[in-house]
């Protein structure tokens, strides 16, 4: 069975009143959402707040819950306002980025050169994510870290599958330039 279909199974369950069916939704997505809320934040006891806040809300909303879309699209739905709140109640705009799943994704390099090349470059790519505009950063975020389709994304934005393409190649185009004249900077100095 698939995993969106056991996840939309789990909910309808708690939209029926079974509560306890939460924490297995828990179990299966609270790290997925730590990540989401420590990409864009940095911050990690706001991050662990933001996602009992998401859960929490699913709670609250779980009669919104029509089954739709993926579960995931549904939950990032609530994930997305719950940082717009945070941002608004604590008056700043996101701009950090961890890169540390770049560095897991990197293999593993033989010679100490290699190494310190690698960490110059994920930090010149930290830079780079925290100098894009929070729409940007967070395309690049839902769809290369995240790894949420462009359809998914599309439903969570209510935006066309087509306006997606173009708005990730756009942010991964501004990423790049920021990356680029980073590193160019790097090099003059």
């Amino acid at each position: 069975m698939a995993t969106e279909s056991i996840d939309n199974q789990l909910m309808f369950r708690v939209k029926e009143g079974n509560l306890d069916q939460m924490g297995l939704l828990f179990d299966r997505h609270h790290r997925s959402l730590y990540g989401f809320f420590y990409h864009n934040t940095g911050l990690k006891d706001e991050s662990e707040d933001l996602v009992q806040t998401v859960f929490m809300n699913m709670i609250r909303s779980r009669a919104t819950f029509t089954g739709s879309h993926k579960f995931e699209t549904w939950m990032y739905t609530i994930a997305r306002n719950a940082l717009k709140d945070h941002y608004r109640k604590n008056k700043r705009s996101s701009a950090f980025v961890d890169t540390e799943q770049v560095e897991h994704q990197l293999q593993d390099s033989t010679t100490a050169d290699e190494k310190i090349h690698r960490k110059e470059e994920e930090k010149l790519l930290k830079r780079a994510l925290e100098r894009l505009n929070e729409i940007d950063r967070e395309l690049i975020i839902l769809s290369r870290y995240k790894e949420m389709k462009y359809q998914e994304i599309a439903v969570l934005l209510n935006l066309s599958e087509g306006a997606i393409k173009v708005r990730v190649h756009r942010a991964v185009k501004q990423l790049r330039e920021k990356y680029l004249e980073l590193s160019h900077k790097t090099i003059l100095s």
